[in-house]
């Protein structure tokens, strides 16, 4: 995977957790940036881990499915990103949010905003992907991603985090449909 596929990468699976930080720094008065970067970096540890577990994971399988690796890749990319638009497009408005947000609150909130790049370490594990610095970037991209929209949530509100998240969606299936086209020669792109 090159650097731009990384980044791109990176910050798709960083946008469930902007979206997330944009509704929780929206329910703070005046987010100071030190509580915006503890947010961000336990949001980084969850969503670097993830995709490593996945990759693990899917290591073990590898020998089993890599005649249809490209397949697998696509179908799991295309599910995750159609699931981040029909979340963004469907979505229920966040319910209110506390003044204050404990680590319990944040820890479960990453986990679960994390999912996704536990898929996508399965995937890359199946196309044979060096996961350490996808993870690597993955972390940081979503410290950063995080950290800005606790600050900026009260500016930017539900609908830019809704959008951000629509982006990371349409960017996944992108990834997901290069990845097939790349494998196939489709278009005398491989």
């Amino acid at each position: 995977m090159n650097v731009l596929s990384t980044a791109i990468l990176a910050f798709s699976m960083s946008t469930d957790a902007f979206a997330v930080s944009v509704g929780k720094g929206a329910a703070l008065r005046r987010p100071k940036i030190r509580d915006a970067f503890r947010t961000g970096a336990i949001f980084d540890s969850v969503e670097a881990a993830t995709p490593v577990l996945g990759w693990a994971a899917g290591l073990a399988a590898s020998r089993y499915v890599a005649a249809t690796s490209h397949w697998i890749a696509f179908a799991v990319l295309a599910l995750i990103g159609g699931k981040m638009l029909y979340e963004a497009l469907h979505g229920k408005p966040e319910e209110e949010k506390p003044q204050r947000h404990g680590i319990g609150v944040l820890l479960t909130t990453a986990l679960g905003t994390s999912l996704d790049s536990m898929a996508v370490g399965v995937t890359l594990s199946l196309l044979g992907v060096s996961i350490w610095g996808t993870a690597a970037a993955i972390g940081l991209a979503t410290c950063l991603m995080v950290t800005l929209g606790i600050m900026a949530g009260h500016f930017l509100g539900s609908k830019m985090g809704r959008r951000a998240e629509m982006a990371g969606g349409i960017l996944l299936i992108a990834i997901g449909t290069k990845i097939l086209c790349d494998h196939l020669q489709i278009f005398g792109l491989g």
